[in-house]
């Protein structure tokens, strides 16, 4: 694929305002992880709070990253082995706090699962620890409590002028070794000075060798505009603010009517052809699955075509030594599943409806089988695929036929 690397802010993109992920959205996800290309979680959460979506994305399977704290820590999903990290002094607390505290801002830092503040009754406080599954622990001074190096503060008002007289004071003090920004109305952030998500993705881009125009960027805040400026394709939001949109190749619809999925399927899924998907990946993938566990192994994919091998051994034989019926049914649905795939729409998924098989001849263990899907019938709503299973000498084994049901995505 032209792509490698699809990188997707979290609150207001990948997420809908109820906090959820459509189906559209996570079946158009695996499906181009399943291509081979990495998924990126860019968010200005911690990593306790992005966990729990990057399981439910499979990004560990499928050797994806989190980017947290907006880009101060990067991790491959599946180990937390950190790519890059970088945090900020505690000694300048004391300053940047003070000046809070005269303008009764409250503020708050993360420590692994825990979110520290003075503040644990400020509704954004308390909101945003809820938000990332943490505990909330109130100090009655958070300066000595700090004996870590944090890689995030956090100043919370509802008083914008409040908020912009501290950014502006933050700045001309220590604007050259800190980065302040508003990444809400309501939040003016700190992190080490060049801490974006824009230069650490440049980071993960030279650690995994992706070049600028194999990276989509997705997003919808100021935070954002980094990493959509430095892909390759960068695509705002429909809910992002227009300055945001202003730096972005293109927009999609808003986080509530599945513009990432939206996106997704016509900026990838609808450019795939059969010769760009990755046989080998996929098979690898499918080590731990139906697929593995009998030793299925596609071989060959066109679009009207679909090819694969299956050893007669002992977990595909009857006790007395040939193939079992069973095992011919499953490799049948294996290859016409993949076909339908590769020939249902980006919008659209495959689901499985009938299968019927007549059983010719035997294979005998020891042997190796190939299936031969061709596509017999493309309607709208199903596909018809014959599936001819041959021994190592072309010996006919089994015809089947495989009915997939065609729907949209909702």
């Amino acid at each position: 694929m032209k792509y490698k690397l699809l990188v997707l802010d979290v609150d207001g993109t990948l997420l809908d305002s109820q906090g959820e992920i459509s189906k559209r959205t996570i079946s158009a996800l695996l499906k181009v992880q399943q291509m081979g290309l990495k998924i990126v979680l860019a968010s200005g959460r911690p990593l306790h709070g992005l966990r729990a979506i990057a399981e439910r994305l499979e990004l560990n399977k499928y050797e994806g990253y989190i980017l947290s704290y907006n880009g101060a820590l990067v991790v491959h999903a599946g180990t937390e082995e950190p790519v890059f990290e970088k945090s900020f002094n505690p000694m300048f607390l004391p300053y940047i706090c003070r000046k809070a505290r005269e303008r009764d801002i409250a503020f708050f830092t993360y420590d692994e699962d825990c979110l520290l503040t003075e503040s644990p009754r400020n509704p954004h406080t308390w909101r945003e620890a809820d938000l990332n599954g943490l505990s909330l622990m109130g100090v009655r001074e958070i300066e000595p409590v700090v004996t870590f190096l944090p890689y995030k503060f956090v100043f919370v008002s509802d008083d914008e002028t409040e908020l912009e007289e501290l950014e502006a004071r933050i700045k001309k003090r220590h604007g050259g070794v800190l980065e302040i920004f508003r990444s809400e109305d309501f939040f003016l952030e700190v992190l080490a000075a060049n801490v974006n998500k824009g230069n650490s993705l440049a980071v993960l881009m030279e650690h995994l060798q992706v070049k600028t125009d194999e990276v989509i960027a997705m997003g919808d805040g100021v935070a954002d505009v980094p990493m959509l400026q430095l892909a390759g394709l960068g695509i705002a939001m429909g809910n992002a603010r227009d300055s945001v949109k202003a730096c972005a190749d293109h927009a999609t619809a808003d986080n509530d009517n599945d513009g990432v999925a939206l996106a997704i399927e016509q900026a990838i899924l609808s450019h795939i052809s059969p010769k760009e998907i990755p046989l080998a990946h996929l098979n690898a993938q499918a080590k731990h699955a139906l697929m593995g566990n009998l030793g299925i192994q596609y071989t060959f994919v066109s679009e009207d075509r679909v090819e694969a091998t299956m050893p007669v051994d002992v977990r595909t034989r009857q006790p007395f030594g040939i193939l079992h019926g069973g095992a011919t049914l499953a490799l049948a649905e294996t290859v016409a599943g993949l076909g339908s795939m590769i020939l249902a729409g980006p919008d659209e998924i495959v689901v499985g409806m009938q299968v019927s098989g007549n059983h010719l001849s035997s294979a005998h263990e020891g042997d190796t089988v190939r299936a031969v899907a061709t596509i017999i019938h493309k309607g709208r709503s199903s596909h018809v695929w014959n599936v001819d299973v041959f021994t190592s000498t072309d010996k006919l084994v089994s015809s089947v036929r495989v009915m997939n049901s065609v729907m949209k995505k909702r």
